[in-house]
């Protein structure tokens, strides 16, 4: 049978290292995972205990397709608490991860062949998502003199129907300040363009509170996910907060494509956002890696780094040290047991020249992986 042409996506590379550094682990190798933008730690306890209970005493069939009516109040009320925002919570929406948002999103928004642009560094699955919907990525070249974020005078003669922001940034942990965000809402908004903004990594922050585009405007789509700070990838779910008059139809196209989030995944997550002070345990630790990162790298020969405000990434600059940075990359695993992302999944055109480093595991590993990789670059001269 034919392929369509949407189809023709390409590979998501991280995976590719994943599966390189488990056939590693397999021959009997030790190795340090700084590729994947996984928290070492699980769910918290309080939100395994709630699926236990639920497991026992619930038959855990569907959901209403817009969420758990308490798990979509739970989740309005945490606007209130990090941000000082009243979220009508008749505008959350529950998915299965913040995949299932970008779907949603996507498709509500957006007709085919519409041009949406997303920041480059940014999070692949956009570009890939976007064009298995029919749709348009348009890559912004973003600076460093602007912390590696879009700028309003980045978007202009693009003719997009809507932009996508993330702050925190993966692969850069890069934030966009109250000004900053307004600048670009703004400017969205003044070319009639819808205006998308990933907060997955809300939460994790290290000297400044990331800013919800919900503090500036109503008239934006809000995606987030319980994968990162709440420490849940596994349990596959998020939300989105749209505005009012959406709501009945993402409900429609969530109905359709999902039914609804797993369940069981809701109960956990309803749980979860009561175990605050858990999952801020866990920054601590994160914090210390950071910390550690930025000491390390630099000695390692990685001296030339994206502002990891927030998330927890590092992304390097490596163009002193190669044009080939999957290879790089390779080297790196086969000969320190260490693995890292090459920076072509972020960056198309720029990324042959960057690599990403992940530490969100134990310091431990951190530690030693960053030994590792200093004497791997000392003997690679």
């Amino acid at each position: 049978m034919r392929n369509s042409s949407r189809s023709n996506v390409d590979p998501f590379i991280v995976m590719d290292v994943m599966e390189s550094a488990r056939q590693a682990e397999e021959s009997g190798r030790q190795i340090i995972h700084m590729e994947v933008g996984q928290p070492s730690t699980g769910a918290p306890q309080a939100a395994r205990n709630a699926v236990a209970d639920a497991l026992e005493n619930n038959s855990l069939g569907y959901t209403v397709a817009l969420g758990l009516p308490a798990l979509r109040q739970r989740i309005a009320k945490l606007y209130g608490e990090w941000y000082d925002v009243d979220l009508n919570p008749e505008r959350v929406v529950v998915t299965p991860g913040s995949s299932g948002a970008f779907l949603l999103s996507f498709t509500a928004l957006f007709d085919s062949g519409d041009r949406v642009g997303i920041g480059a560094p940014g999070y692949p699955s956009y570009r890939q998502i976007l064009k298995a919907l029919g749709l348009t990525p348009v890559d912004i070249e973003t600076a460093a003199e602007n912390r590696l974020q879009p700028v309003p005078t980045d978007l202009s003669g693009l003719d997009l129907a809507g932009l996508m922001v993330a702050s925190p940034n993966n692969p850069t942990g890069t934030m966009l300040d109250h000004a900053a965000m307004g600048d670009l809402i703004a400017a969205t908004q003044d070319q009639g363009a819808a205006f998308i903004s990933d907060e997955i990594y809300h939460g994790l922050e290290y000297e400044a509170k990331a800013v919800t585009a919900l503090e500036l405007t109503d008239d934006c789509y809000v995606i987030n996910s319980f994968s990162k700070f709440f420490s849940m990838t596994g349990w596959r779910a998020g939300w989105m907060v749209v505005p009012e008059d959406h709501v009945r139809v993402i409900e429609r196209l969530a109905q359709n494509m999902f039914i609804c989030a797993p369940h069981v995944s809701q109960v956990a997550a309803l749980a979860a956002l009561d175990c605050q002070d858990e999952m801020r345990e866990n920054l601590a630790v994160y914090a210390r890696n950071r910390q550690l990162m930025m000491e390390g790298l630099p000695k390692a020969g990685f001296d030339k780094i994206a502002p990891p405000d927030g998330a927890f990434y590092i992304y390097a600059d490596v163009s002193n040290l190669t044009t080939d940075s999957r290879r790089l990359a390779a080297e790196i695993l086969d000969g320190a047991g260490v693995a890292v992302t090459p920076g072509l999944d972020f960056d198309p055109l720029r990324g042959a020249t960057t690599l990403r480093f992940s530490y969100a595991r134990s310091t431990e590993d951190i530690t030693e992986g960053l030994s590792r990789l200093t004497a791997f670059m000392a003997a690679r001269g």
